[in-house]
């Protein structure tokens, strides 16, 4: 079975936004579920603003 490749992490401005709605979905208090969600997310967009930080010459 050939394997896939690697996904291409989303941009930081698409997690960003995702993270913002979840936060307004939930009135700034998130429960258990969307908590784990929200950690995710966070990960995510670290991820994504490292990926797209380029190292100086």
């Amino acid at each position: 079975m050939p394997s896939l490749p690697p996904a291409r992490p989303r941009p930081a401005a698409t997690v960003n936004a995702e993270i913002r709605a979840l936060m307004l979905r939930s009135g700034g208090r998130l429960a258990a579920g969307d908590r784990a969600r929200y950690v995710e997310l966070i990960a995510e967009w670290a991820e994504a603003v490292r990926d797209a930080v380029r190292p100086a010459a």
